[in-house]
């Protein structure tokens, strides 16, 4: 077993623990950190993880969101090497700043923190203190405003989400104040800490992280956002299209504690005022929105995102990553097969090495090289991934490809050339994107789709895609689905799974050092596949009625045309040689949009309609992929229904479990 997976067994603990107790009795100052003549290189388990230092302060946020007339102060509980702060050793931070620390849990195993009867944390979700303590990092789990220790009221990704995390990392660098209890008037200060702190989570802690960055604040050296989100607005609506029946109040009651449930009426209603159901950009989602203060970030940013994410949608990471690029943010990426899925639970090994490489790079300033490894890693097939120096790689161009009629209705072709025509369809809110990609190949009354003849090479996608279509509506409201389909038959991770492309199985691997109340011991997991005829690579929707930039909708002129860019999910695809291509054009998405109001019939123009994608190579790859393939394009194919996966469901998700 490599090096890199750095995990022991059940068997063999017994070792392990004499191991870390061999390694605590030497010098920690001479052993900390393997080092060759360019000085360290990795941080090493020498403290002990059941001596560490656990304590919890309070910190002042400032901000009196409960309305009580006293500021807010959040709980920050702390795991810290004890051996360092005995020799006056300055250590970083890590940090997660989390709504679900007693409501819901954290990972795989739905983790909750734990007190002893001093009110000290015993179990911090999660295996980063095991691993990070032992290796001379603090660890600090902040719970948000409004949740479990903490005062105030939770607002969804708002100021007081933000500040709550902001003003840990304001503390831990001098510039707040901390109390040793929640209404006392002792204060604490971080004297253990050199201030250097790299926020980390999934979802909705991950969006924290984000939005904490966005601020510019200073000591934030760094953050791992997971399956986050960079704009609240594109966690509920899709350009005016609702993406879940409710909005940012019934978050807010899910996570709050039973203190904020009892006084946080007036801010549950200040979400539902400022969220209208409508779609509308309101100021509410002005504050929810980091994409625009991406110029304000300091912070390096390791991006991880499952590409099957129908939680918080590839939308989220794909603008965040082009705003951040275009301020010069220095930036990795990791791109799974996978849904809604921590990378602990689907590369467990080169996860935990990567994540150790990369916060001894950034918070301790060893020169280890992952600065000048690829940028990015893509999982192109199951448990198979490849790198790319840079992402989107070198050489990718914007294509438009254009929709044509082929010989029957709503089975046409898909090429660089302008053409004329119309195609009509009904929105049908039964049926859903493996529905109309099942029967591509068949008229259907709910659908246009658009196909390439089979490939004669191997075809890339590789960023964010836009459709624009033209389209004339009999009713005064509609919405529209776009959808990118590799056609042919492949294993892919089953992200329609209960598990979203993962397996828990029954063995565990441990990840770090262990206590009795806290385990560093998890589930393995296993890849879940399924066979398929076809893969949804990338979806995109709108309300055709919010086709401004003001992001204002407003009813449709039946019989009018509307020309509306409908922005696709930012993916990672290869289309292979002898599969096709197909761009489908639908109403409602049954499951991941609400229906409009009324059942329109809409009519495509064209002449007026196309598809820019992010092609590796460019249309001189689209050519050469397709040169051959043009005389078998719009040539009748067996109608019969292709195999996928179930579709798409979500119910109601909280954004990070």
């Amino acid at each position: 077993m490599p090096n890199s997976m750095r995990m022991t067994t059940w068997r063999t603990l017994a070792v392990a623990a004499v191991a870390v107790l061999a390694a605590v009795l030497l010098s920690p100052a001479a052993h900390a950190a393997h080092q060759d003549a360019r000085g360290p290189r990795e941080s090493r388990p020498v403290y002990s993880y059941a001596d560490a230092v656990r304590e919890s302060v309070w910190v002042d946020t400032g901000l009196d969101g409960d309305g009580d007339g006293k500021s807010d102060r959040v709980a920050a509980d702390i795991v810290r090497p004890r051996e360092a702060a005995q020799q006056g050793r300055k250590v970083p931070v890590i940090m997660d700043a989390s709504p679900y620390y007693s409501c819901c849990g954290r990972g795989n195993e739905s983790q909750l923190k734990t007190y002893d009867a001093d009110g000290r944390v015993v179990q911090m979700p999660l295996n980063y203190d095991n691993y990070f303590v032992p290796r001379g990092y603090a660890f600090v789990g902040v719970d948000l405003t409004g949740t479990n220790r903490s005062d105030g009221c939770v607002d969804v990704g708002g100021r007081s989400d933000i500040q709550s995390a902001k003003a840990v990392v304001d503390w831990l660098n001098g510039r707040a104040r901390a109390y040793s209890t929640r209404t006392g008037t002792t204060p604490v200060k971080a004297t253990w800490t050199d201030g250097k702190t790299g926020m980390i989570g999934k979802s909705w802690d991950g969006t924290i992280a984000n939005g904490v960055a966005a601020t510019g604040v200073k000591g934030l050296k760094t953050i791992v956002p997971i399956s986050a989100i960079s704009s609240w607005y594109d966690y509920y609506f899709s350009q005016g299209a609702p993406l879940y029946g409710s909005g940012p109040e019934w978050l807010s009651d899910a996570v709050e504690s039973d203190a904020a449930h009892a006084h946080c009426a007036a801010v549950q209603q200040k979400l539902v005022d400022g969220a209208p159901r409508n779609g509308d950009w309101t100021s509410l989602w002005s504050e929810r929105d980091y994409v625009k203060d991406a110029g304000k970030v300091r912070a390096s940013v390791f991006v991880v995102h499952g590409m099957q994410d129908l939680n918080v949608r590839t939308k989220n990471f794909g603008q965040w990553w082009d705003a951040l690029a275009a301020h010069g943010v220095e930036r990795k990426i990791w791109l799974s097969q996978t849904g809604h899925v921590d990378p602990f639970d689907y590369r467990r090994g080169a996860w935990v090495d990567t994540l150790h490489r990369w916060f001894d790079h950034e918070l301790l300033g060893y020169d280890n090289g992952i600065d000048r490894e690829p940028m990015a890693d893509v999982e192109r097939h199951p448990d198979q991934w490849e790198t790319s120096p840079l992402w989107p790689p070198r050489g990718t161009a914007t294509t438009t490809l254009r929709p044509a009629p082929g010989t029957r209705a709503g089975v046409g072709t898909l090429g660089l050339r302008p053409a004329r025509g119309t195609e009509t369809f009904t929105d049908d809110p039964k049926r859903s994107e493996t529905d109309w990609a099942a029967q591509i190949d068949s008229p259907t009354p709910d659908k246009a789709g658009f196909v390439t003849g089979p490939l004669t090479r191997d075809l890339r996608l590789s960023g964010s895609s836009q459709v624009t279509v033209t389209a004339t509506s009999t009713t005064a409201s509609a919405h529209l689905s776009a959808v990118l389909v590799d056609i042919g038959p492949d294993t892919i991770r089953d992200y329609t799974d209960g598990g979203e492309g993962i397996t828990t199985l029954t063995d565990r691997t441990c990840w770090g050092a262990s206590t009795a109340g806290d385990s560093a011991c998890y589930l393995e997991t296993a890849a879940k596949t399924t066979a398929v005829g076809f893969t949804v690579v990338s979806r995109g929707w709108a309300d055709l009625g919010h086709r401004t930039p003001q992001g204002k909708g407003g009813p449709l002129v039946p019989g009018t045309a509307y020309t509306l860019t409908l922005d696709l999910a930012a993916t990672d695809h290869v289309v292979p040689r002898g599969h096709r291509l197909a761009l489908i054009v639908a109403g409602t998405d049954k499951d991941l949009i609400d229906p409009p109001s009324t059942t329109p019939t809409l009519t495509l123009d064209l002449s007026r309609t196309s598809a820019a994608l992010p092609l590796v190579g460019g249309a001189p790859a689209f050519t050469r992929a397709t040169v051959a393939a043009s005389a078998t394009t719009g040539r009748t194919v067996s109608p019969h229904a292709l195999t996928g996966l179930r579709a798409p469901h979500t119910t109601h998700p909280l954004p990070g479990r």
